[in-house]
């Protein structure tokens, strides 16, 4: 008998394409495809079935089906179709405490993988370089999709404690990119300019969303020899892009904003549907974020396909050329850079051919 595999958040196309994925795993005997709506994705031959996990009823869909995997994918910073910010939060939060609520009565589940993100780590101006699982946030998120992955990831602690004969795996999620990525920050890349913050340049990082799929694939398995798959891990592409440089390789402009006036970011942003654009999302954009992904290569036995910069650029492969184009963007910096750069020399010479006078003078005088 293979595993039975419960993947909650299947009516995006994330979810579908890891339920396509492991149904061609040989140690995979049946999956069940959940979300409170109806899918336009093709599942394969998965079961799918239509339950919000917000209601006890996901209970019985784990009990009938004898289910002893559950992949919890259904928490997210968008709303699927015309749902707004109050129903992702609801979905996010209400969702996992009623879904941990019910694999804890489920003597059958032997292993949860929950889709978490490096937004629990926060992003602050005193922040460390690099943050590692263990690092804790000099401040806990304040709101938006941040703090709902707090939130969840405290429920699940909880859940850890009460059944500690369930293998629980939290993936830590860098920003996920890709063609079809739906994520708030896919949301703000998308914009034709790109406002940021006057006088920062944050480093940020991505993941693919093919890493996605792949990683959580081998987090659903028993471990391999040296290699252990519960626990929490940062997942994110090798390296780091600053904002600045994510702008010039999407050919969008920036228009630079005071930092007193950020909140206004934000409340101008969500006018044009970017949903979760947060104070939360504001600091990112701010100060950035990167995370250590040893633990991933060194303990889950996962290597990134795509590094940071590669991820990026596939991204911005299926958003079209933006309004300058990135070479000639690329083109004109490199221009002014080399032109600061001139300037700077001669500014140098003519302040060593100042000293030398000064000192020629000086030395004559003395003479005298």
């Amino acid at each position: 008998m293979g595993k039975v595999v419960l993947v909650t958040g299947v009516a995006r196309q994330l979810g579908a394409r890891l339920v396509r994925r492991i149904q061609q795993d040989p140690e995979v005997e049946r999956v069940i495809g959940v979300d409170a709506v109806g899918t336009e994705h093709q599942l394969g031959g998965a079961e799918f079935v239509r339950a919000d996990i917000r209601r006890p009823a996901i209970g019985r869909v784990l009990a009938e089906h004898g289910v002893d995997t559950v992949v919890h994918l259904d928490v997210t910073g968008t709303p699927l179709g015309s749902g707004g910010r109050a129903a992702v939060k609801e979905t996010n939060v209400i969702g996992t405490m009623q879904l941990l609520g019910a694999c804890q009565k489920t003597p059958t589940v032997r292993r949860l993988v929950v889709k978490s993100s490096t937004n629990v780590y926060g992003s602050a101006p005193r922040d460390p370089a690099v943050f590692r699982e263990s690092t804790l946030p000099k401040s806990l998120p304040s709101g938006g999709f941040a703090k709902d992955t707090t939130e969840v990831e405290g429920y699940v602690r909880g859940f850890a404690r009460r059944r500690p004969d369930v293998a629980v795996c939290v993936l830590r999620f860098a920003n996920i990119l890709g063609p079809c990525a739906d994520s708030p920050l896919a949301e703000f890349f998308s914009l034709p300019v790109l406002p940021t913050v006057f006088g920062y340049d944050p480093r940020l990082q991505f993941v693919h969303e093919d890493d996605v799929i792949d990683v959580l694939r081998i987090a659903l398995h028993e471990p391999r020899r040296g290699t252990l798959n519960s626990g929490t891990f940062n997942i994110a592409g090798e390296g780091v892009l600053l904002l600045s440089q994510c702008a010039r390789r999407l050919g969008r402009p920036t228009v630079p904003v005071l930092l007193p006036a950020v909140t206004w970011i934000g409340s101008a942003l969500r006018t044009v549907g970017v949903t979760d654009f947060s104070p939360e999302q504001i600091r990112l954009l701010t100060h950035g974020r990167v995370v250590s992904t040893a633990q991933m290569r060194e303990t889950l036995g996962f290597e990134a396909t795509f590094t940071t910069a590669e991820t990026f650029a596939d991204f911005a492969r299926s958003r079209g050329p933006g309004l300058l184009p990135p070479a000639s963007l690329a083109r004109a910096v490199d221009r002014m850079g080399e032109s600061l750069r001139d300037a700077e020399r001669l500014g140098v010479r003519a302040a060593d051919r100042t000293a030398t006078g000064t000192a020629a003078g000086s030395g004559a005088g003395e003479g005298v």
